[in-house]
Order: C-alpha cells, then sequence, then structure tokens
C-alpha cells in the first residue's frame, strides 16, 4: 500500500489515483472474473475528478508493475487482475469486512519479529515495512517489530528474501502494555486520522461532490482504507474511552449499506467488461 496520509490541518482526504484504483477494484471487480474496458474506468473516475490522462497513466503504471494483464478485443483494451493484485484487494476487503478495527479480543499473545536485510536492498526494506505496518507491527527499536495479536508471519514476509525470527509472547510483569503501546504506535496520530475521517463523514451530505451512490461509495471505501491501513488493531482495553474508531467503523458499515446496491446498479450500466479470470 502507498502511504497517501494528509496533512493532520488537511478536512479533506488526498486520495491519489492508484488508491482509488485499488478501490474500485476491491469494490466493484473482485470477485467476477472479468476485464474493464479502458473507458470504462476514465468514465468512473471522472466521476471523482480524475482526469483520462491521470487514469490512463495509473493503468499503465500499475500494469507494468504486474497488477493487470491486459487483452485486446477489437480496438478495445481491457484490464482484468492479476492473482498478485486479487491477493492485495482480497487482503484489504479481510481488513475492512472480518477483522475490522475494533478488537476486543485481550487474551490473545503478542507477536515479535526481527528481520536483517542489509543497507543495500533499500526497496526491499522499504517493502517489509509497510508489510509490517499493514500487519500491525510498530517498531520497538534495535530492529524488533511488535503486534498486539497472534500474526501469521508468512504471510507477512512471503516472497522476501529475509531473515526474519518470530516469536509469540504475552507481557508479564513488571512490564506495562501502556508503555509497549506507546514506545511503539502513535495513538494520537492514529486517533486524529479517524476524526478526520467522521468530520468528512459523519454529516448530514457526506461527500457533496460526488454526482451519484458509485462516486460516494469509492470516495468512502478507498477513504476508509487508507484511515485504516496503519491501525495495529490494539485491544480497546488498551486504548482511551471514546477510541473514535469504533464510531467511524459503525458508520462506514452505515454508509455502505446505503450506497452498495444502488452504486452497483450503476456500475452494471456503465462498466463494459469481458470474461477474464485472474491471471498467476
Amino acid at each position: 500500500m502507498e502511504t497517501d496520509e494528509p496533512p493532520a490541518e488537511e478536512s479533506e482526504p488526498r486520495l491519489r489515483p492508484q488508491s482509488l484504483m485499488f478501490g474500485f477494484l476491491g469494490n466493484f471487480v473482485l470477485g467476477r472474473d472479468v476485464g474493464v474496458f479502458s473507458g470504462s474506468f476514465i468514465d468512473v473516475f471522472a466521476r471523482v475528478g480524475v482526469s483520462e490522462h491521470a487514469v490512463r497513466s495509473t493503468l499503465s503504471r500499475m500494469a507494468r508493475r504486474g497488477h493487470f494483464h491486459r487483452e485486446r478485443h477489437g480496438r478495445r483494451v481491457y484490464y482484468g487482475l492479476t492473482r498478485r493484485t486479487a491477493d492485495i484487494l482480497a487482503d484489504g476487503e479481510r481488513r475492512i469486512w472480518t477483522t475490522g478495527v475494533v478488537n476486543v479480543d485481550t487474551d490473545a499473545p503478542w507477536t515479535l519479529l526481527s528481520f536483517s536485510l542489509p543497507e543495500s536492498r533499500q526497496r526491499e526494506r522499504h517493502d517489509l515495512r509497510s508489510r509490517l505496518a499493514w500487519a500491525g507491527f510498530g517498531p520497538m527499536g534495535n530492529g524488533l517489530w511488535i503486534a498486539p495479536a497472534q500474526v501469521d508471519a508468512h504471510r507477512v514476509i512471503d516472497g522476501l528474501d529475509a531473515h526474519v525470527r518470530v516469536f509469540h509472547a504475552r507481557p508479564v510483569e513488571p512490564t506495562e502494555v501502556c508503555d509497549i503501546i506507546a514506545d511503539a504506535y502513535d495513538l494520537d496520530g492514529l486517533a486524529d486520522r479517524y476524526r478526520r475521517f467522521l468530520g468528512r463523514w459523519d454529516t448530514a451530505e457526506p461527500a457533496p461532490e460526488a454526482p451519484d451512490d458509485l462516486a460516494r461509495l469509492l470516495l468512502l471505501m478507498t477513504d476508509w482504507l487508507q484511515t485504516i491501513r496503519r491501525d495495529p488493531r490494539i485491544p480497546v482495553a488498551h486504548l482511551p474511552e471514546d477510541w473514535p474508531a469504533v464510531r467511524a467503523q459503525k458508520l462506514v458499515h452505515e454508509l455502505h449499506g446505503t450506497y452498495a446496491v444502488p452504486a452497483r446498479a450503476i456500475a452494471d450500466r456503465v462498466l463494459d467488461t469481458v470474461p477474464m479470470p485472474p491471471a498467476d
């Protein structure tokens, strides 16, 4: 996942075209085994203020990076998901709808992880750190990362040639869990992200710039995924009272229930698709 964080003082999200693309694919393409006409992407993204040039550039860049495979049918080019992209999108779906961000489990062991990669492999180091943050890990210093849950490390390091050590453990006295959390995570920054999300969506007229429910659903779910992507799912017992993620998650479910059916009806009308299962 790309870093896509607005400054704390901004009231509107800066959703990059690639972030919106993943949001669109997760909500309208994943699981359908279809390819989508490039012109359909342009139609949909114009509804959220993304130019044709930006859409075409994003499609080309993502195809070069292995996120799409392309097929030509007559004069039209269709973009289908690769297996890698389908897996990324399915992981995001699990984060939103299965695990969620409200963790009431206080008995699960924590996961400790250390890794070794030489400085010369900066890109892989960055990739691994991004995966660790997505999986709920926070840095404790001296190469040690910690997550407040039992994490399947194989999913985190899959495809990376890194020397990794993983342990499951439980904090015991004199360790203070609140001190571990304060050292590894920026709770104030995370709470601000949820408050900004609520400020945008917990209103009488969310996303007034959106022309229809397809655009509203796309903006909502992309914004939500960007908001939660660095949430480590700390058990609520260790969080401040009135933790804003609780209200924010409830709001997302409510708004999704309002927008989803009409949004998919619009998508069925405007998307030109052909059968195209995910490629390996």
